[in-house]
């Protein structure tokens, strides 16, 4: 069983339901809570058990109607409103998920523009330090402190590289885990 906080006329319950049945008792506590707004708003403050019992006959009196023109072969009007605005929250929560990621694309491609030039430092200091050790025997000081220095800076650009390519595998992830998070409130909206 589910374990549901629902708040209905200003004020929280906590409902049991069965598992996978939890949208259809939000939605049905969103409608019983409108009902006691709607009383909440008319008449003014109430005790809460004579206001749930005024929203649920509320309720129940709408569906006595809607169902009696069911049986008369009537039409059962559509409440387009709360379409168009569910709609509407969706299209936002869209739109905000586009933007978002779009800017984490950006952002991937900083790194991975920044991983790119690591790999080609790492490469740089590779290339150093082969040609300080190809050096022979008879150069001078002056050569071997000129490569040595060139092997130092290329030591400190392949561990810049490193951290460069530490830093884009961790801005990839946190853009992975943004889009996933952008995915399941899109969903949750258009639910």
């Amino acid at each position: 069983m589910a374990e549901v906080k629902v708040e209905i006329g200003g004020r929280e319950f906590e409902v049991a339901c069965r598992d996978g049945e939890e949208h259809f008792l939000r939605s049905a506590a969103q409608m019983l809570d409108n009902e006691a707004s709607a009383l909440k708003e008319a008449l003014g403050r109430m005790p809460e058990t004579r206001m749930l019992l005024m929203a649920g006959l509320m309720l129940a009196d709408k569906t006595a109607s809607l169902e009696d023109k069911l049986r008369e072969g009537g039409t059962v009007p559509v409440d387009e409103g709360g379409f168009k605005k569910r709609a509407k929250k969706a299209e936002k929560a869209a739109s905000e998920a586009q933007s978002q990621l779009a800017e984490l694309k950006a952002q991937l491609a900083e790194a991975q523009a920044a991983a790119e030039a690591a790999k080609a430092a790492s490469e740089k200091a590779q290339e150093a330090q082969k040609m300080a050790e190809d050096q022979n025997a008879g150069d001078t000081d002056a050569k071997m402190k000129a490569l040595e220095d060139e092997l130092a800076e290329a030591k400190k650009s392949a561990a810049a590289a490193k951290d460069a390519e530490a830093l884009a595998a961790g801005q990839r992830d946190q853009a992975v885990a943004a889009v996933t998070r952008m995915v399941e409130r899109l969903e949750a909206a258009t639910s």
